[in-house]
Order: structure tokens, then sequence, then C-alpha cells
């Protein structure tokens, strides 16, 4: 036993050692705090505990997981008698309340107070060095200061009214009757004060008043007093009945609740400044204890509270000095936030401090390491200095240095931005800021070339950084230097060469001649005949793509017969095509269905045949919404849809224009009828609505593939992973209801700068021997973050004799190409269970081998089919469909645009389920969980389920939408049907005649362009499809 436990100690001091090394070289990392507190703890050594906690506390803000500790020991060690032990107590106490509320934190300093002054009164011995310290006007003064900080806790402050109130009654039974009178007014004054203070308490506050009334006031007076606080509480009951649901949907101290709350707080004109400001402090004191935990989102949450508490004092105007203890606050518990510092900077420069100056705390900004490695933290916060000092510039403040200084800080700022990511600032916002300063002072003018030359050659295939460039020479008369730059680059690899083409024409038209004009003509023509040769292949795979999206709605249709070529060299014959039950549904490889006995089909003298394959022929490509929309960054709040149409009129034909508030600011997406207009709208990047500046640039730009993520990974988590590089706009994620196993999302920020910071993810490996892939959403390169031809690659293989063997299978299909797989089903006796799924390395050779359909493998005949992700389900029977209803739970008062994917992670934290299927028009949904107990457990947690702010409505009742008879609960709604086996499948000799009779009718004209139901009526949707649709595609 002591070996092993000195093992384990042993253990617990190397973990101790290495947590030191990484706090050494990172101590702006908070989970390692946390790990440290975790490792100190298990080594059992306090002092190693205490020296733990108060690391945290020299670093970051902390909560009462640290403080209370600390607390706890220094009332232990500390000598309470002695000035000097209550002086360190005290300071203790200050440092702790300094950082986030805390109602146990609070509590114990108002024991501590109520119980040292109850030990000096009754003793008489209070430390003549201590002064006024605890004496009865200190002690109600310290007792209200510490009461005043947690009474807008509508749920918890009577916790520490009550101990003020209880401590007040004390001094007044102890005073001579001539002081009463006036603590009887004082304790009065108090009541009414909580009285009219919105609490969940308010019943025993009133009765504690009625209790005070009888025992302090004149009896002919009670009925009087108690009707008039009955009045008086009136308001308070009221504002505590209208918030009781907020307070009960916070739950377990929900983020999302607190998000809720807060928003349904900010609606009305009239806020409630008692109520919001409480709130904010709950919301960043349980978003903190989170993040210390270290749960997902917990960091994004806790910036978002904090910037949007700030920016409530702000817009209420609250005393400046209460501001700025609050923006001290802020700063150190999150010290990597370029918009709290940058908030901070125009704060100071508001109220003109001098302790600490601008300067001073854009110094500290810097001083901390996470600023340096996100670029959007760094522009915000070089954006807040640079624009002070061209204030005082314009002010004509600061002297001959002020210009200087002013061009230092951008200079610095730019390189730090390069040196933060490799892709900088792709929006080139202080570039954009430099240049201006430089155009507007006439002793600079020459450098704005230099800005923008060098920005150009750091940011080279950036349309933004070239057109910029070519502008300022333009503006300083370089033409001839700018047309060479347009002849080297026309033909270049630029992000968005349109753009660059229609400025150059535009410059020849004004500044050149007619042979300038004619061979900037012909560059450009050739130019963009490159592009388009490009983008016609790519055009063309998306139409296709499309083609099977809108294949699948239609109807089914027999194929026509003709001659193929056989297997192996087989010769073709003129004979009845297979006859193929269409209502069959293919059996899925873990159920199977079992198959009848394999007798010989008799096929009256007829010869074998191969159905004939038609081609596809693509159909016209009627949306791209990809290549056709631009995003639209910092709004104004106030933006309308008419404002971004009047701005955009001039681009092209708009399609749909669609704007978002999001917590702290206004995006809105632009949709275009095609294309074409895209590069006009880009241009419009820096424009004003309603005399703000706002950002243009294309919506795929911002937003990220992402998958090979954990299989654990919610919303929660990635939006807390990818959160860190900039402001999210949405997180997209697929439905599970066909296919567990999905495990991809889209992710959009409001800025390309942060999708192209975040891609420093990109292999990362979050689990062993899974790296994380993460890529731009390129349409144009979408192949490569894409399963896109999977559907296409695999082969479903019915009629597959029970003594057929993989290798068999396999001999047949490679004929037609490499064969990656071949999975045959097999029973619980490991033999065929009559289907198999064969996958070729290439989409043309699945294709190719469709003509295997009809081959004889073992006396049986094979029926081959393009395979597809979305596996039908075996109809389900009455009894199926009664089992399912009873673990199946019917949700109502979904909110709008509801995710299923969300909605399902949301369900899993409380049940096992097994899928969701969201009836959007109704805003419902079934979920179907693993057993009828997990359905009861969801259906009788005790805690309301608040989903998107909407507490949802749970039931057992029937389905929404009764299926019919050939559907179960979750068939897809287009679901396809697959072929049974060829001729090898049993069927009586009438069967097969009626096939040879039915094939020598004409080919129906059902089908127009040529797609029969093979390919196009019984084809379900893939991956790549559910893709498109999930990010707005068609």
């Amino acid at each position: 036993m002591d070996s092993e436990m000195t093992m384990d100690e042993a253990n617990a001091l190397d973990a101790l050692s290495s947590i030191l090394t990484k706090l050494t070289e990172n101590p702006y990392e908070i989970a390692n705090h946390a790990e440290h507190v975790r490792v100190a703890q298990a080594t059992g050594l306090q002092d190693q505990v205490e020296a733990a906690l108060e690391m945290v506390t020299g670093f970051w803000a902390a909560g009462d997981y640290v403080w209370l500790p600390l607390i706890e020991k220094k009332l232990k060690e500390a000598d309470l008698d002695s000035a000097e032990g209550l002086l360190d107590v005290l300071g203790l106490f200050e440092r702790a309340e300094a950082d986030y509320l805390s109602i146990p934190v609070l509590k114990k300093h108002l024991e501590f107070l109520t119980e040292r002054y109850t030990h000096f009164t009754e003793t008489e011995s209070k430390p003549e060095d201590l002064g006024e310290l605890f004496s009865t006007e200190w002690t109600r003064n310290a007792i209200s200061d510490v009461v005043n900080k947690g009474i807008g806790h509508l749920t918890e402050s009577q916790e520490l009214w009550d101990i003020q109130r209880e401590w007040e009654q004390n001094v007044l039974e102890q005073v001579p009757a001539a002081e009463r009178p006036t603590l009887v007014s004082h304790l009065d004054d108090l009541f009414i004060l909580r009285l009219k203070q919105p609490h969940a308490d308010y019943e025993s506050t009133f009765q504690a008043y009625s209790t005070f009334t009888t025992s302090y006031k004149p009896p002919d007076a009670y009925e009087t007093l108690l009707v008039q606080a009955s009045k008086m509480r009136s308001t308070a009951v009221k504002a505590w009945n209208r918030r009781e649901s907020l307070e009960t949907s916070l739950g377990g101290y929900s983020l999302e609740g607190y998000n809720y709350y807060i928003t349904s707080e900010l609606r009305p004109k009239k806020q409630d400044l008692f109520i919001l400001t409480t709130l904010y402090e709950r919301a960043v004191a349980e978003a903190d204890k989170r993040r210390w935990k270290g749960e997902p989102g917990a960091e994004e949450a806790l910036r978002t509270f904090w910037i949007g508490y700030l920016d409530f004092l702000r817009q209420n105007e609250l005393d400046d000095e209460q501001v700025a203890r609050i923006f001290r606050r802020a700063t150190k518990s999150i010290p990597g936030s370029g918009e709290l510092w940058a908030r901070y900077l125009r704060f100071l420069e508001r109220v003109e401090s001098e302790d600490p100056s601008v300067p001073t705390a854009y110094d500290t900004a810097l001083s901390f390491p996470p600023i340096h490695k996100d670029v959007e933290a760094l522009v915000s916060l070089i954006l807040a200095r640079a624009g002070y000092e061209k204030r005082r510039v314009d002010a004509e403040e600061g002297g001959e240095d002020a210009l200087e200084t002013l061009v230092q800080v951008l200079i610095e700022g730019i390189a730090k931005v390069r040196q933060a990511a490799r892709s900088g600032d792709p929006r080139l916002r202080l570039e954009k800021f430099f240049g201006s300063v430089c155009m507007e002072n006439d002793a600079l003018q020459e450098h704005a070339i230099s800005v923008w030359q060098d920005a150009a050659k750091h940011y080279k295939t950036s349309y933004v950084a070239w057109t910029e460039y070519t502008n300022v020479l333009v503006r300083h008369q370089q033409y001839d230097t700018a047309r060479d730059t347009f002849k080297d680059i026309a033909s270049k690899n630029i992000d968005w060469p349109e753009a660059i083409w229609e400025a150059w024409l535009q410059f020849e038209h004004l500044h050149g001649s007619v042979q300038d004009i004619e061979e900037c003509m012909d560059r450009i023509e050739r130019a963009r005949n490159q592009i388009n040769v490009r983008r016609a292949k790519e055009a063309e795979k998306a139409a296709y793509a499309a083609m099977q999206v809108e294949a699948e709605l239609q109807p089914s249709v027999p194929v026509s017969a003709g001659p193929v070529s056989g297997v192996n060299g087989a010769e073709s014959a003129e004979v009845a095509p297979v006859d193929v039950d269409m209502q069959q549904e293919r059996p899925s490889v873990s159920a199977g269905l079992k198959r009848k006995a394999e007798d010989e089909v008799e096929t009256d003298g007829l010869e074998s045949k191969k159905a004939r394959t038609e081609p596809l022929k693509p159909i016209q490509l009627k949306r791209d919404r990809e290549n056709s929309t631009v995003f639209v960054a910092d709004l104004p709040t106030n933006a309308s849809d008419d404002d971004l149409v009047a701005l955009f009129k001039d681009c092209g034909p708009i399609r749909e224009v669609k704007i978002t508030q999001l917590a702290n600011l206004a995006v809105a997406t632009v949709e275009f009828m095609d294309r074409e207009s895209v590069p006009a709208a880009l241009t419009k990047d820096k424009k004003r609505i309603h005399d703000q500046e706002i950002a243009v640039h294309l919506g795929w730009k911002s937003t990220l593939y992402v998958t090979n993520f954990p299989e654990s990974a919610d919303d929660a988590f990635i939006r807390d992973l990818f959160g860190k590089y900039g402001v999210l706009f949405d997180v997209r994620w697929p439905s599970k209801k066909f296919k567990s196993t999905r495990r991809f999302c889209y992710v959009q920020y409001t800025s390309p700068a942060s999708a192209e910071a975040a891609l420093e993810l990109q292999g990362r490996e979050l689990e062993p021997g899974h790296r994380m892939s993460v890529l731009i959403s390129n349409p144009e390169r979408k192949k490569e973050r894409s399963d896109v031809d999977a559907n296409d690659r695999e082969l479903y293989v019915a009629g597959v004799s029970k003594f057929a063997t993989k290798d068999d299978l396999m001999k047949v299909f490679i004929t037609y190409g490499p064969v990656k797989d071949v999975r045959l089903a097999l029973d619980d006796k490991q033999r065929p269970k009559g289907f198999a799924f064969v996958e070729f390395e290439q989409a043309k050779d699945a294709v190719s081998a469709l003509a295997a359909n009809n081959y004889e493998l073992k006396k049986r005949r094979l029926a081959v089919t393009l395979a597809d992700t979305r596996r039908s389900k075996p109809q389900t029977t009455a009894g199926r469909k009664v089992e399912i209803r009873s673990r199946s739970v019917r949700i109502k008062n979904l909110p709008d645009g509801t995710q299923e994917g969300l909605l399902q992670q949301a369900l899993e934290k409380r049940a096992a389920i097994k899928r969701v299927e969201a009836f959007t028009e109704k805003n419902e949904a079934i979920a179907e969980l693993e057993n009828p107990a997990e359905a009861s457990k969801l259906l009788l947690h005790p805690e309301p389920l608040v989903f998107n702010g909407k507490t949802l409505e749970l039931s057992e009742e029937a389905l929404i939408d009764t299926p019919s008879a050939s559907t179960g609960l979750f068939m897809p709604r287009a679901a396809a049907s697959r072929p049974r086996a060829g001729l090898g499948s049993k069927k009586s000799r009438g069967t097969a005649v009626i096939s040879a009779v039915r094939a020598a009718r004409p080919a129906p004209s059902a089908s127009t362009d040529g797609i029969g139901p093979s390919t196009a009526g019984n084809r379900s949707k893939g991956q790549d499809d559910f893709r498109k649709m999930l990010s707005g595609g068609v």
C-alpha cells in the first residue's frame, strides 16, 4: 500500500512539474491554470494548492471556485483579533468581489462582518488600532455595501438581505430606548426599499415587515401601514411575475438561457437598470465557471456578455468611475479580446482619462501574448489607437510629434497583423486607414503609393490590394505605372479577376488612347476565355449534381429495352428485359431480408439480356447561390432591405436580401440572379449606409467546411473552438435522420479574415488518429473536400447466391475497373443474405459495371444498381409502427428555421436519441428514441427544455402526419425503391411470360430526356446533395 501511495505521489509530482513548465511557456491559457489546480490537489500538498490558486488570481479574474478556498484558508490562519489579520481578510474579500459576482462569497463576507461585530461588542476587545472599523456605523455601511452588490439577484439576494435585516434588528433591540425611534425609522426605510425591489421571496419580506410593524409601530397604524406596503410592493411583484419563467428557464444556469433573458430585458425602450446590471453580472460569472471547467462555447459567451454589458452601460450613461471599474474587471477576465480593449480605449478618450491614458492602456493590451495571435483582435485594437491619434492630429493636439506617432502606430500595427497570421487581414483595414491618412496630409501623400505597393506585394492574390494600388497611382497621375501594373496582373491568379479587368478598362477609357483601349480589351478577352473554360467545366459538374437532385422528384418510368454487351465477352441477344418489382425495397446490411429457396427459374427458352443504361443529359443549372451571393458586414443596426437594394441596384438584378441581427452587429446576404453581378457588387466594399462604412465580400470566403472532428463534438464545442478566430455568423449541421454517422458542419464567420485565421486548425489532432479537416468552402474546389461522387462509385447488388463468395463478386466486377471494396452481407451463420455492395475507385467504372445487371452467378441472376447513402428500410408493419410510437416523442413550439442536427444535439443531453425529423411548416418534430424507457426519461425530465430561446412542448401523442401503410415513421419523403434480383429470383412461368409481353410494348413517353427510372426517379439524395441544401443551394 505504501509503495502504491508513493508511486501515486511521484506521478502527481511529475505531473505538477510538467504543468508548471507549460504555465511558464503560456500563463495566459486558462486551461493550464485549471489543470495546475487539479494536479496540485492530487498531490495532497496544501501549500501547492494555495500557490496554484494564487497564481490563477495573478493572471485572471477568478470565480468563487478559486476565492472560497483561499478565503476559508485565510479565516483559519489569520489572527482575527488583530488589526493586521482583520485587514488581510477584508482585503481578500475586496479582491474576490472585484472579479465576479458570487452570492456565496458575499454571504461569507456578511457572516464575517456580523460575527466579528458581535464578538467585539460582547467581549469589548476590539483592537484600538482598528479605529472606526467594526463600529456600529462602519459595520452598517460595510454590510449595506456588500448587500447592494448582489441585491439585484432576483432569486438569491434574499439570503443577503435577511442577514442585513437580522443584524439591524439585533442592534435595534440592544440600543437604549432614546435611540430606538431613529433606528426604527432606518429599518422601516430598509423594509420599504426591499418591498419595492423585484425578488422571488416577496411574501417572506412582507411577512417580516408585518412582524416588524407589530413590534415597533403603534397598534392603530398597523392596518394603514400594511395597506400602503401592499400597494408599494405591487409593481415589484408584477415585475417578478413577468420574469419568473425566465428565471426558471435558466435551469442549470444555461448560458443560452442567460442570453435569451438578457435579450428580452433589452427589448423594451425603457430598460430596468436594477435588473439588467445584476443579470449581466450573473451571466459573466456563470460563463467564467463554464470556461474554467473547459466547457465548449463558454469563452465566446463570456466575451459576448462582457461586451454587451459595457455597451449597455455606455448607452445608459452610468457614472464614469463605475464604468471604469467594470472595464478594468473585464480586461482581467478576457485579456485576449481586441473588441474589449478597443472599447476601453474609446472610453478613456471620451472621459479624457490620464490614469491610465490611452497610450498606456494600448501598451498594456499589447503586453498580453494572446492578442498577438488573433488578427481580428489586433485590428480592432490598433484601429482604436490609430483613431485616437488621428483625432489628436485633426484637433492640432500633441504638436509635431502627433502625426509621427500616428504613422508609427500604423506601421507597427500592420507588421503585427501580418506576423499574427500568414493570411494577414484580407480586408486590409489598417492599410485603408493608413492610405486615407496619407492622402489627407500633404506631407504624406507620396507615401500612399508605398503603402499600397507594399500591400499588393504582400497580398499577391487580393483584388482589393491591387485595385487600391492602381487607384492611388492614378490619383498621383502615374498613368504608365498603373498601366504596366494592370498588364502584369490581368492574367495572374487574382481572387476576383473581373474586378481587376473592370478597373483596367475604366482606367483606359479615362486615360488611354484607342490603341491602349484595344490592347486592354484583347488582353482581358484572352484572360476571360481561360477563366470561362475552367468555369464551364465547373458549371457542368454543378449542373449534373443539380439534375440529380431534380431527377429524384420525377416519377418512376420503365426503361426501354435495347441490346447491350454481355459480361466477359458474352454476346448480346434479343430478349425481353427483366421484370422488376418497383415496390420491393432494398434490405439494409444490418437487418436484411431472408431469401426463399434458390430454385432455378424457367425462362421459356428466353436467353439472358442486359438492360442498357441511357446516358444522362445535363439540364440547365437554375441557381448558383454560392457564386451569386455576397456577404455584407459591419451594417448599422437600423439598416433595412431597402437600403441594401438601393446600394446594389446598379450591380444587377437581385434575387433575395436577408438581414440578420447578431449580438452586437448586423450582417446581411445579398443574392443576385446570376454571378456576373458579383464583381460590381464587390466594389461596394467601404461604401456607407447611414454614415457607417460597410464591408462586402463573397459569402463562401468566410465559410469553412469542417469534418473529422470528435464524435462527441456538438454545436457549443465547434463554436468555442472556432469562435476565438472571429465573430461567428452561423454553424450549420446536417440532419442525421437518414445517416447517423454524419460528422461535418459548415462554420461561417462575418469576415473572410476570421475564416482564413481558423485554417490553422486544419490537420489538428483533437483525438488520437483523427486529424480535423478545415477548408474554405470554395465551390470551385468542392471536389477536394467532398464525397461528391461517393454515391456514384458504389453499386448495390441483389440476387446474390447463398453459395457465392466475396472473391466470386470481385472476379465479376473487376473486369469493369479497379474495385476498392466488396462488402457481402452475411447472416449469423456467415452465409450470404442475398445482397452486397461493390465500391469502385472511380465513378465511371461503377457506371460501366451497371452492365453486369442480370449476370448469372452460381445459377442466380444479379440485380445491379447504383447504391446511395440513404438506405431505404423495409416497409413498416402495423406492429412495428406501434413499437416505434411507443418510443417516440412529439415536440411542439420549435423556433423558426430549426436545424434537425442542432435539435438532436439538445435532446441527446437528456436521453438516447435514435433520429429526429422536423416539420418546419408546423414548427413541430418527431424524435425517435432508442427504447420506451428513454422516451419516458425525456418526457418526465423535471426541467423545461429550452431550445434557441423557446420552451419546447413534449408529448407522447400520435404522429403529426400519420404515415400510410406502406411507409415507416422516418421513411424518406421521396424514398427510392430497389429492384429485386433479376431472372434469378423465384417467379412462376406466368410471371416470366408476362415480363416478355410487357417488354414488347412500346416504351412510354414519360421520359422526355432519356432519363430512366434506374438513374432518375429511383435515386435518393446523397451526401453532397444534402450539403447543397444545407448551405442554401438548390
